[in-house]
């Protein structure tokens, strides 16, 4: 990751370099709805015991990681079957069916997913392959240009290529939900088009109120609303932090862009939550050094909340860690939000689309 413009106010302190101090706290009582994360990294010293009891029941994990090739693709997804059979609290995602009756047992259920296609190199048939190995949401690039499609970061804005849209196609055939988070805008657009499903975003905010490169703009949150998709809202601070602001942004600020997308949309019914949390510590790595560009995502917050990156104090105050969902859920009410509309932004929007490509 990109240093901090400032020296850590902790330098000395292991735990500062911590997301939400590598564990959330415990949900004493269980929220009654289904809790879709579409994005959480879960490191390897997640409190993986209580995973079950932080609120949330579906965490779509990057299973598969940037850059990876095929062979540590495969071990890290293998390595997922076996997390789950060391924790009788966890179960994989592979059906809706497995969510709703993981979610009435008390259990969590693991949502494979992979932040970049670079495993699939040139071979398609990976696709299926990684599908039977449990994978079911794929961002084909992450940020920079690869072999399939463009990334966001990058200046060129490429589109499909033939091949990523032959990924494209054997992904509707096989059942993994396509996710446009992290690639161009060209290439989003050209997904929808290519689609036979709905696709999502993942994680990424309306452009229109913070104007970062890893948001989306009003075309493109229409195209995904008109072919049935959900645009997962982010609670992590660089994507709603907005020009003027000089303080760490708070929950209100991240159902601000709940609301515009509602407004927009005329309907709650393509909204869903995609938190980019973390269950453990967050290392230092490389993949996301894409040159000077990448520091827009973050370099106007770093002028004002100069913590590590991946600190609590990155996410929007009063949403930092997952049992403040409760919170969140009382503040959409508050906001005039039906019964209805917080079932489906929670997770139920997430879960017809996973139903719609996954099938039942």
């Amino acid at each position: 990751m990109p240093e901090p413009l400032t020296a850590s106010p902790l330098p000395h302190d292991p735990l500062h370099e911590r997301p939400n101090r590598g564990f959330h706290p415990i949900l004493e009582t269980e929220q009654p709805y289904v809790f879709v994360d579409g994005c959480v990294q879960i490191w390897p010293d997640a409190d993986l015991p209580n995973a079950h009891r932080h609120g949330c029941d579906v965490f779509a994990v990057t299973a598969l990681r940037p850059h990876h090739g095929a062979e540590d693709a495969l071990r890290a997804i293998m390595d997922w079957h076996r997390i789950v059979r060391e924790h009788p609290n966890l179960g994989l995602a592979l059906t809706v069916r497995d969510v709703r009756e993981a979610k009435a047992a008390g259990r969590a259920t693991l949502l494979l997913a992979a932040q970049d296609g670079e495993f699939i190199h040139d071979d398609v048939s990976r696709v299926e392959a990684f599908q039977r190995l449990g994978l079911r949401m794929l961002i084909p690039a992450y940020n920079r240009d690869n072999l399939l499609c463009g990334g966001v970061l990058e200046y060129t804005d490429a589109g499909l290529s033939a091949l990523g849209r032959h990924v494209v196609a054997e992904c509707d055939r096989v059942g993994v939900v396509l996710d446009a988070s992290h690639v161009s805008r060209r290439t989003s657009l050209e997904m929808v088009d290519a689609s036979e499903n709905p696709i999502v975003f993942s994680h990424a905010n309306p452009k229109a109120l913070v104007d970062n490169p890893r948001n989306v703009d009003d075309e493109q949150i229409k195209a995904v609303a008109a072919r049935g998709g959900v645009i997962g809202t982010v609670n992590w601070g660089p994507l709603i932090f907005r020009e003027g602001m000089t303080a760490r942004p708070t929950v209100q600020d991240y159902l601000d862009h709940v609301d515009y997308l509602a407004d927009l949309l005329g309907t709650t019914e393509h909204i869903g939550i995609g938190t980019d949390f973390s269950l453990g510590s967050y290392p230092r790595h490389n993949y996301d050094r894409q040159g000077s560009h990448y520091k827009t995502v973050m370099s106007t917050m770093n002028q004002y909340v100069d913590t590590y990156c991946r600190a609590p104090e990155r996410f929007a105050e009063g949403f930092a860690w997952y049992p403040e969902i409760v919170d969140v859920t009382r503040l959409l009410r508050e906001r005039g939000y039906a019964e209805s509309d917080v079932e489906g932004i929670l997770g139920g929007n997430f879960l017809r689309v996973f139903e719609q490509v996954w099938g039942a």
